[in-house]
């Protein structure tokens, strides 16, 4: 399997130009990436990509790996703005003169808060599932698995254990679904500040910071994307 290693604020993802690949490459090349981004199809500003997890299951959205296939893209071509698709999801991606990436992601879907297995949260939409509970990033290891796999949650979701640091701020620690714990998540810091209410927001993972806004219900997500070594 060809491939580049890139990182996304402590989110590693392979970049797999040869297609098509089955589950069984994800699982035999993923090694300890958070994930295989293969690309389908790509031109002058336009990449189409599936997103495998560790486990050989596919993810529907990725915010961290979108913004990783619009700078992969970009680095090729020159392009100034790309267009990311995902199965029927469009993301469009801006390049910014200081090396971040500005996503547009996007409707989000904000449900009512409920209890699930004796913990409350608040289940998000965008474009995957997202489970947010407000708490100690600390309970992220108890929480994550507890709540990714549980019933309310046929297709399992990513969860994320957050707590409001500032006025426009967010501490959060993300289980991934399929992939455990990661150091950050494009599309968790997005759930995260939707189920705060938050825009602007800066979401601070272990692994650095993402800026969210909303605009007329659409989301915008800015942070970076580089070749990581290894």
């Amino acid at each position: 399997m060809r491939s580049s290693r890139w990182q996304a604020q402590g989110n590693v993802y392979l970049v797999a130009e040869s297609s098509p690949l089955a589950a069984e490459d994800v699982l035999a090349n993923v090694g300890d990436a958070d994930g295989i981004l293969e690309i389908l199809s790509s031109g002058e500003d336009a990449v189409s990509i599936r997103i495998w997890n560790p486990d050989g299951s596919q993810a529907e959205m990725s915010g961290n790996g979108t913004r990783i296939a619009a700078r992969w893209l970009a680095e090729r071509t020159g392009a100034e703005q790309v267009t990311v698709r995902v199965g029927p999801r469009k993301v469009v991606a801006r390049m910014l003169a200081d090396g971040l990436v500005e996503q547009d992601l996007g409707d989000v879907t904000v449900g009512a808060r409920e209890e699930v297995a004796g913990i409350l949260l608040t289940p998000v939409d965008v474009g995957n599932p997202h489970a947010v509970v407000e708490g100690d990033p600390a309970e992220l290891p108890r929480i994550g698995p507890l709540l990714e796999t549980n019933l309310r949650f046929p297709n399992r979701t990513n969860v994320q254990v957050a707590r409001r640091t500032g006025e426009h701020e967010i501490e959060a620690r993300v289980w991934e679904r399929g992939a455990g714990e990661t150091g950050s998540s494009g599309s968790s810091a997005v759930a995260v500040a939707a189920a705060f209410g938050m825009s602007p927001a800066t979401v601070r993972f272990p692994g650095g910071e993402l800026l969210v806004r909303f605009e007329s219900g659409r989301a915008f997500l800015t942070g970076p994307a580089e070749r990581a070594a290894g």
